[in-house]
């Protein structure tokens, strides 16, 4: 059996390992080598994901760093939390720099004789049993996977990393939703912080706009430095089709979220669970792997998936009606359910495991 993989980003690498511990082969080919992954990219993986991680892709505990509680307000209310989560056992979830573990899966996947990295020019003569499509901008994505349900944010991402004073507990998410988009606070160590400002604007901000709104709503931080600052356009998507006959989608042309909740690498991780459960299934029952596998994956997930990112859309949009009518009523809405025990609970574990049959 032999698999062939498009596109050299994190989901994608994080496919072929999961394979190769399989001893599956896997060539991965790519147009131009991302040697440069963006070092203000931090993301957020929930517990159940860390683990599965860990035991079945590459181990990753070193580099987690642990977040035990997450506070979320709004510019109307910043004297209180209108929500929190936190576990008094075990953590909500962890956040890691995109370049580590992206470095650690290259050099891994080069040590084995199940994988091989290629340069590609043309798509007509690959003979793998399945082909998964991870490159969002290839001749096949724009062949075969242009259909789309998509919403526009009409905003933008900063993302950087301040260096401040040492904390003795920095373990501490803050996400406030300000009048103009939501700002994130992440730890990613005692001295070390990440940040993601989704901002609502047609126009580019400069370098000192955003240093000064990360200064304004700064919770807590003495902040020495904050690093270079990079941006992207912010959208939602969700693929139409999974598959057109042994191409099967993935990854971000998949699936793209708002990065307000953290939950874009963590549906991935998810759907690479639900994509090797399918794969054990066919060897074990001595099945081809073959288009059946796309079949299979589509049905399992696709609804799944385009329902959980909805409910991302949702949250987006309830907070942003309360900054357009300037009304308090939604930020009380939002503390009577955080105080709800079970809603809470319930919310923590959607965030976790995702939706489930």
């Amino acid at each position: 059996m032999k698999v062939c993989i498009l596109g050299d980003n994190l989901t994608s690498l994080a496919l072929a390992k999961a394979l190769v511990k399989k001893e599956i082969f896997v060539d991965l080919f790519y147009e131009k080598k991302n040697t440069k992954v963006d070092t203000t990219r931090t993301i957020g993986i929930s517990k159940s994901n860390i683990d599965y991680f860990n035991r079945e892709i590459s181990n990753i505990k070193k580099m987690l760093w642990p977040i035990k509680k997450i506070k979320i307000f709004t510019e109307n209310s910043k004297d209180e939390e209108i929500l929190k989560f936190e576990d008094q056992k075990d953590n909500l979830f962890s956040i890691l720099q995109n370049q580590k573990i992206f470095n650690q899966l290259n050099i891994e996947l080069k040590k084995s004789k199940f994988f091989k990295f290629q340069k590609y020019r043309r798509f007509d003569n690959l003979s793998h049993d399945l082909i998964i499509n991870c490159d969002i901008r290839n001749e096949i994505t724009k062949k075969y996977f242009s259909k789309k349900f998509e919403k526009k944010y009409n905003s933008i991402a900063f993302t950087t990393i301040i260096d401040h004073s040492k904390l003795s507990f920095n373990n501490q998410a803050i996400q406030i939703f300000t009048n103009d988009g939501p700002i994130a606070f992440l730890p990613i160590s005692k001295e070390k912080t990440s940040i993601v400002y989704s901002a609502r604007t047609k126009k580019n901000k400069t370098e000192l706009e955003i240093n000064k709104i990360i200064n304004k709503f700064n919770p807590k931080y003495e902040i020495k430095k904050i690093h270079k600052i990079s941006k992207f356009d912010l959208k939602s998507i969700n693929l139409r089709d999974y598959y057109r006959d042994n191409i099967l989608a993935f990854g971000d042309l998949l699936h793209k979220l708002h990065p307000l909740a953290g939950q874009g690498f963590n549906m991935s991780i998810r759907d690479i669970k639900e994509f090797l459960k399918i794969i054990d299934n066919k060897i074990k029952l001595g099945l081809p792997i073959d288009q059946s596998v796309c079949v299979e994956f589509q049905n399992n997930v696709r609804s799944k998936n385009f329902v959980f990112s909805e409910g991302i859309n949702f949250i987006y949009e309830y907070f942003n009606y309360e900054n357009k009518i300037g009304n308090s009523l939604i930020d009380s809405t939002a503390r009577l359910i955080g105080r709800n025990k079970i809603l809470n609970k319930y919310f923590k574990n959607i965030a976790d495991v995702g939706l489930k049959n």
